[in-house]
């Protein structure tokens, strides 16, 4: 996988973490697949569906598997299901190397943050795991705003926090909600083709 760069005056970044920084994405749907059939789901969950809500927090990602297919969940139980068993998975979690590369490279350069849809002991944990916790020291979730991605919130906390002004912030993502947003806070993005779809 080659990263195609934008040019410009670039002055921090800003990283997606499932499927951008770590391939968890495969994992995660998994545990999503487990868990969804644990609340009632009677089919195998839908692939495409799963990853085109990429970035999203993980209870509205519940709640629009329940609607999609017409069931009526617990969203806290399937979240914390679903995050129980994704941990037990965190072992088979490998990085994304072009884009950790990339990320190595800026270290010491300009500031940089990850922004990500998952809970926050999750990320940080996933981060710490894969030996790239002390690159983020700015890590953003949905715990930290109203409204989670394609919502900007989370980049512009993670801008300000940075101390870089959005329009000087270039974000790496992988799914469509976080091009989204990137494109709300008035930030270019680099998209990151962890997964042929």
């Amino acid at each position: 996988m080659k990263l195609h760069i934008p040019p410009g005056d670039f002055a921090g970044y800003i990283f997606d973490c499932d499927g951008t920084l770590v391939d968890t994405m495969p994992l995660h749907f998994r545990a999503w697949d487990k868990a969804m059939r644990l609340a009632g789901l009677k089919e195998g969950l839908s692939e495409e569906l799963f990853y085109s809500l990429g970035g999203m927090p993980t209870r509205m990602v519940a709640q629009t598997f329940a609607e999609h297919y017409g069931i009526t969940i617990d969203a806290d139980l399937i979240f914390h299901q679903k995050e129980e068993m994704f941990l037990e998975m965190q072992t088979e979690m490998k990085v994304i190397k072009p884009v950790v590369d990339f990320a190595r490279k800026m270290q010491g350069r300009a500031p940089m943050s990850v922004a990500s849809g998952g809970p926050k002991p999750v990320v940080k944990k996933t981060l710490e795991l894969m030996g790239i916790a002390d690159l983020f020291p700015v890590v953003v979730t949905p715990e930290d705003v109203t409204h989670g991605k394609p919502s900007p919130e989370m980049f512009l906390l993670a801008a300000k926090l940075m101390g870089v002004p959005p329009e000087k912030c270039l974000v790496f993502e992988d799914a469509k909600p976080g091009f989204d947003a990137a494109i709300a806070a008035g930030m270019q993005y680099v998209v990151v083709l962890s997964r042929v779809v």
